[in-house]
């Protein structure tokens, strides 16, 4: 620690990492790092590629910050004397740097994206047990405001029971797929070599820490399908920048790939993946209960003592906001310079709660046992649709503990008494 302030290294400098290539910068976990400059210094940083190490270099010193130590090694991140690292490499790189970082005793935040082995899951949580090293699952979605609000309804039991959830990863990503022959992007080996639920981890993490996963609860079962794969070899043929390059490209994942999860509670879990067709973005996060329930989509609270077959029941639609004193301190006090941070603010939220646990030794509220339990439905749901959609059973990568831990929130939800 230099000056109070937590010296960060960062491994990975692509579109995640440092916005390279983006024209909106907010995008990339870099910027909202040096946006805690109150918490936080970066002095290394590692990439493969010489052009991203001196883009962000120079977004570094142009927030006044003198030049960090540039690497193509990460392993010479290990040995920089930071104080915590940031990974945002590709999906592929996630446990291994995170193991290295963890043997090198240095806490380590980790990007999201699901794995195909659930052996890396448990080396990942070996390493932990073995280690005690913190690591934090970087899942934005569960510090976003919807996601909160809902979060903190269940928490003052508004909705009631829960028996079922679901979400979305509906976002159009043709361009950015098919782009990775320029831009190294992962995204487009991972769509050609794998059918699966790819990315669970946004709609799935607020949805499980909603139903305690990990903590009282666990995932049972998974079950997956996916459809024929279309929307790319479309998208490319009619692209003149893609046509000829990519012409013989065959692509396995499934253009719309849904999954459902059984929950040891109860409860059930659908989650729709939706990247390689012309749409609209959406997570459509859902919570089903005795009481009421909640849509993001059509940002709505609905509670039983509504009409349903009424013009009421729509006159719902889009009145969340009426709820907003559910809402934890971080939402109800965010600036309008935060709100413009990434992804509507959510990242800034997202560091600058991990750099105070950091800080103050407090526990990382999305910890291993979350990473590795929600990061495997990638490889059950690989493996389900590879089975005609068998079922699939879940890990227990807690190995019983789950009985015992406590939920630990992202926030401190206010508790309100009607």
């Amino acid at each position: 620690m230099k000056d109070g302030k937590l010296e960060i290294g960062f491994i990975g400098l692509g579109q995640r990492g440092a916005a390279y290539g983006m024209t909106d910068g907010s995008i990339g976990l870099l910027g909202n790092v040096l946006k805690n400059s109150n918490d936080v210094i970066v002095t290394a940083i590692c990439d493969r590629f010489q052009e991203r190490l001196d883009a962000a270099t120079q977004k570094i010193v142009e927030h006044g910050y003198p030049v960090p130590r540039q690497t193509k090694d990460y392993t010479e991140i290990m040995n920089s004397g930071v104080d915590a690292i940031i990974i945002s490499t590709s999906w592929d790189m996630h446990v291994k740097v995170a193991i290295e970082g963890m043997k090198a005793g240095i806490p380590v935040a980790m990007e999201v994206g699901g794995t195909h082995s659930i052996e890396d899951c448990w080396k990942l949580v070996d390493c932990y047990e073995q280690t005690g090293t913190p690591i934090f699952f970087m899942e934005n979605c569960c510090y976003n405001k919807d996601e909160a609000l809902v979060t903190s309804l269940v928490r003052n039991g508004v909705l009631g029971d829960i028996s079922f959830c679901q979400g979305y990863y509906c976002h159009d990503l043709r361009e950015e797929i098919a782009g990775g022959i320029d831009t190294h992007h992962y995204r487009l080996k991972e769509y050609m070599e794998h059918n699966c639920e790819n990315y669970p981890t946004h709609e799935l993490g607020p949805i499980a820490k909603l139903l305690n996963i990990t903590s009282g609860n666990r995932f049972t079962k998974v079950v997956s399908m996916s459809s024929k794969a279309q929307g790319m070899k479309h998208y490319i043929a009619n692209n003149p920048k893609y046509s000829e390059r990519l012409k013989d490209a065959e692509f396995k994942q499934g253009d719309v790939t849904t999954t459902m999860i059984q929950c040891e509670n109860g409860e059930t879990i659908f989650l729709k993946l939706d990247t390689t067709l012309p749409r609209l973005y959406e997570r459509g996060l859902t919570a089903s209960g005795t009481k009421g329930f909640y849509n993001q989509t059509t940002q709505s609270v609905i509670l039983d003592n509504i009409d349903h077959e009424s013009t009421k029941y729509k006159d719902m639609f889009f009145t969340q906001e009426n709820y907003s004193e559910y809402l934890p301190d971080d939402w109800r006090t965010i600036t309008p310079e935060q709100l413009k941070s990434g992804h509507g603010g959510m990242d800034y939220i997202m560091l600058k709660n991990f750099f105070h646990c950091l800080k103050n030794k407090k526990p990382l509220p999305i910890d291993v046992y979350d990473a590795v339990t929600w990061m495997c439905i990638t490889a059950l749901s690989e493996e389900s649709i590879a089975k005609s959609s068998m079922p699939v059973d879940c890990p227990d990568f807690t190995r019983g503990k789950y009985k015992q831990r406590k939920t630990v929130d992202v926030f401190e939800f206010p508790k309100i008494v009607k």
